[in-house]
């Protein structure tokens, strides 16, 4: 028996086979019809990995000099079902820790102002929304301190990252965030549900 056959041979088949074959009638005969392949043989080796059905639901964490990209999408009427309709990227520029004065804030921070400039795109293939100033979109946290919101009130000069980006539009723009301390990461929401997740994360340095 060769070792790719899975299917057993029913026992009463194997005697059949070896006396038709010790017969001296048999020179002439036709041989006999191999037996029918079972169902488990025809199926897949055991341990073969399924191919997913959804895609990872993981949101890249991003250093300065990274670039990453998250898929934006829509529920439909019910709530249940999840389509994907376009792609984003996000380019982390820069973060740089700043004082009020620098930044022409008239309230002080609860814990300390972030300038931080990010490059967002749209490569995917429809338009989409990028809403980062809106409250409790950005959650800061590190290992002491839980997520908590760190969006602010403060403008920037230059362009805004808040709109909706068409098909191959990108813009480059700062968000200052107030974060708890220097260090930690900074997660984007994909909406205003915080059960949804953060869709990016942005590690920041540390001095």
């Amino acid at each position: 028996m060769r070792a790719y056959i899975r299917a057993a041979v029913p026992a009463m088949l194997l005697s059949a086979v070896v006396l038709t074959g010790c017969s001296s009638e048999s020179k002439n005969e036709a041989a006999p019809a191999k037996p029918p392949v079972s169902r488990e043989a025809a199926q897949e080796p055991a341990g073969t990995p399924s191919t997913p059905s959804t895609p990872s639901s993981s949101a890249p964490v991003l250093s300065v000099g990274q670039t990453g990209t998250y898929d934006v999408g829509e529920t439909d009427e019910t709530g249940d079902t999840y389509r994907v309709t376009s792609k984003m990227s996000v380019t982390v520029v820069s973060a740089r820790y700043v004082t009020p004065a620098e930044v022409g804030a008239v309230a002080k921070p609860r814990g300390q102002y972030v300038e931080l400039t990010l490059t967002v795109r749209n490569v995917g293939k429809a338009p989409a929304d990028f809403h980062a100033s809106a409250i409790g979109r950005m959650q800061w946290e590190d290992e002491q301190t839980a997520a908590q919101d760190a969006t602010t009130t403060v403008s920037t000069d230059g362009p805004d990252l808040d709109t909706t980006y068409k098909p191959g539009q990108g813009v480059t723009g700062k968000l200052v965030l107030d974060v708890g301390r220097r260090g930690g990461v900074v997660s984007y929401l994909g909406s205003e549900d915080p059960d949804t997740g953060a869709v990016f994360k942005v590690k920041l340095p540390t001095s």
